[in-house]
């Protein structure tokens, strides 16, 4: 790290007794996959790239639509019809133009979610999209990568932390798939701020992981009432028999 960037871009973090310098170079050093660029991926991109996540990898298929614009701040009226990737790279680099970007234009499944995932230090979970979740879940516990997920709807949300072999997965907190149009926002609707919240969290926990301090959100999961203005946390306990983690120690 430059004396330039540590007494200009990042002197509000390493002067952090628990951030540093040192911490600062791991956060540069660091490789985060942001799976997703709408609502919750918005606010996870700018607030890493702003820190100083090193690369970021930006996944999502969809194309910029008027009705994004009410949430997914991370895209203006100029990208309407463009990839989300395209658009959400274009504005870190303009926030942080020594973030290195990996664009994934293609929608996280099955047959390309190994080679997507591959290669980062921590995969963020921005889907509305059920089945990508699960997805996405089962990959990352395969490769023993960490994912924190998150959800969005109406007025409230959910953030958790899955790191394998250390507790819960995906599918141990969540074992049935539920149906498509209970869970996705665009029969259920999302006021913009509660997404805000929910991936400001998420890109908390991420740099929590990669900086090694604080209390990750392993084993709890956290439920946020924005009308209610209320944070609650429901233990989360990892079942020996999940198809996903089950056999993992």
């Amino acid at each position: 790290m430059s004396a330039a960037e540590r007494e200009g871009r990042y002197d509000r973090q390493t002067i952090i007794p628990t951030i540093g310098e040192s911490g600062q170079k791991r956060l540069l050093s660091s490789s985060v996959l942001v799976a997703g660029l709408g609502g919750l991926g918005s606010p996870v991109a700018l607030y890493l790239a702003a820190a100083g996540v090193g690369h970021l990898g930006l996944a999502d298929d969809d194309v910029v639509s008027e009705s994004n614009l009410q949430r997914q701040i991370i895209h203006g009226v100029a990208a309407l019809g463009r990839k989300k990737a395209e658009s959400a790279a274009g504005r870190v680099r303009d926030l942080n133009p020594d973030v290195r970007v990996t664009i994934h234009r293609d929608r996280v499944t099955r047959a390309n979610v190994v080679s997507v995932i591959h290669g980062y230090n921590v995969v963020v979970g921005c889907l509305d999209n059920m089945e990508s979740r699960y997805t996405l879940n089962e990959a990352c516990v395969g490769a023993g990568v960490p994912l924190v997920e998150g959800g969005v709807m109406r007025f409230s949300g959910m953030v958790t932390t899955i790191v394998p072999g250390k507790g819960p997965c995906y599918r141990c907190i969540f074992p049935a798939m539920p149906d498509a149009g209970v869970m996705e926002q665009a029969s259920a609707g999302v006021l913009g701020p509660a997404p805000g919240v929910i991936g400001s969290i998420q890109a908390m926990e991420a740099v929590k992981l990669i900086l090694g301090i604080g209390e990750p959100l392993i084993g709890r999961l956290l439920l946020v009432d924005l009308l209610l203005g209320s944070f609650k946390e429901v233990e989360a306990t990892r079942n020996p028999a999940c198809p996903v983690c089950g056999g993992r120690r």
